[in-house]
């Protein structure tokens, strides 16, 4: 376990966790002028002439902004963007290892949702993606639809799509295991953006059989209280008997049961009360619903948490470096549930033959396996989009896969060397 001491001596000693490094030698005149002035005078002219030219002489079409507030980071709540900034340079590394994405932390210092909508939209020219992190709900909700309306890059919401992706791709091979299919009964305790996000994915890959959770109890058409808009979208899209009550009675039979909620939300009474080979993502960061061996002892079939220092960890790095890859890779003008339900299957197939009940998703840590799943989701995101008409470029999905385990082994290279 990471003690204080431990993260605060090594990020103080490290200055931050990233820097910029130039690709071009200036160690003459002539190199000078290539790739400053008189030289660069021509490339801005051919980008005004041509504006998709930005992907071809600079670094847009490799680099994205990590747009964040800092009213939701972590397990931390409304820290603000500063102390924030530590989070967002770890998510910006995290994209360059598993993804070879290059990604800037924006931590901007306003909570207010139209000034915030409007600063992305004016720096959105630099990026070939955008990435909404740790922003409270249900704003950043409204903020990632407002985003996507008015860009023609795609807008990437982690807490909310990235969660729905690694919770599919965890499902799709748990329920494999248990031998259940898409009419199993599936609790969701958590209306936040990873509930919704959850939802969304799950509806759109044909799952009907959900019910959702939160403070007020079950969610169901009709709520009189505490209830918004993206709540309302939750109650049309699942419990379609309208069923009141608590967890504990909605979770009676089901056969999953997902939690996006907090701590101690799941007892051994709770697992107890579901159906025959129960399977438990108790996915709460950065302490779980309930412990993975208390869930297990409980009857769990499987289960799962977002801790690394268990089985079966359900780790949102899975998806979101690879999804960014193949949507740069593609040029994408947007994002669709389509593009989103391919990686969430690409991710699923990747664990091959180590599927197993403590070996649901693959281990990212592994260089070969992170190299496949990021490999294998940078191809179904690149055809996905092309299928979608979201592609400006056409590419091949088997060459974005030779491209794409090339570029995480050098980061990997890279990684070492600076480590050394």
């Amino acid at each position: 376990m990471i003690s204080e001491d431990k993260a605060l001596e090594e990020h103080k000693n490290r200055k931050g966790k990233y820097e910029i490094v130039s690709k071009a030698p200036l160690s003459t005149r002539d190199e000078l002028s290539t790739f400053y002035t008189p030289g660069v005078a021509f490339v801005s002219s051919a980008i005004k002439e041509n504006p998709a030219g930005a992907y071809e002489y600079t670094s847009k079409g490799n680099t994205i902004a990590i747009v964040s507030d800092g009213t939701r980071v972590l397990g931390l709540g409304d820290i603000g963007p500063q102390a924030g900034l530590p989070v967002m340079e770890g998510k910006a590394i995290l994209f360059k290892k598993f993804g070879g994405v290059d990604a800037v932390p924006l931590c901007i210092a306003t909570k207010d949702e139209a000034e915030i909508v409007r600063l992305v939209v004016e720096i959105a020219p630099t990026f070939g993606a955008i990435n909404i992190e740790d922003i409270e709900s249900p704003k950043s909700f409204r903020i990632v639809d407002a985003l996507s309306k008015s860009l023609d890059i795609p807008v990437f919401h982690d807490d909310q799509q990235g969660t729905g992706v690694v919770v599919l791709a965890a499902l799709l091979n748990s329920l494999k295991l248990a031998e259940k299919g898409k009419d199993a009964r599936i609790v969701i305790n958590g209306a936040g953006s990873a509930g919704l996000g959850i939802v969304r994915l799950l509806s759109h890959a044909g799952f009907k059989n959900l019910l959702v959770v939160d403070s007020a109890g079950t969610i169901y058409k009709g709520r009189p209280d505490n209830m918004n808009e993206f709540k309302e979208e939750i109650a049309s899209a699942t419990n379609a008997e309208r069923l009141q009550g608590t967890l504990d009675e909605a979770v009676r039979g089901a056969d999953v049961l997902i939690g996006v909620s907090k701590k101690g939300m799941f007892t051994k009474e709770t697992i107890a009360k579901m159906g025959a080979k129960p399977i438990v993502f108790a996915l709460a960061n950065p302490e779980p619903e309930i412990e993975y061996e208390e869930a297990k002892a409980a009857g769990a079939f499987i289960a799962a948490t977002g801790r690394s220092d268990t089985p079966n960890q359900v780790n949102n790095v899975l998806a979101f470096p690879s999804i960014m890859r193949g949507l740069l890779d593609a040029r994408a003008r947007g994002l669709n549930y389509e593009i989103l339900e391919a990686a969430a299957t690409a991710i699923a197939k990747s664990t091959g033959k180590e599927l197993g009940i403590d070996r649901i998703l693959p281990d990212p840590l592994e260089r070969k396996i992170a190299v496949k799943v990021a490999s294998n989701v940078a191809a179904a995101v690149v055809a996905a989009s092309v299928r979608a008409g979201l592609a400006r470029l056409q590419a091949d999905p088997k060459e974005v896969k030779r491209q794409t385990a090339e570029r995480i082994g050098r980061c990997w290279k890279m990684e070492k060397r600076i480590l050394k």
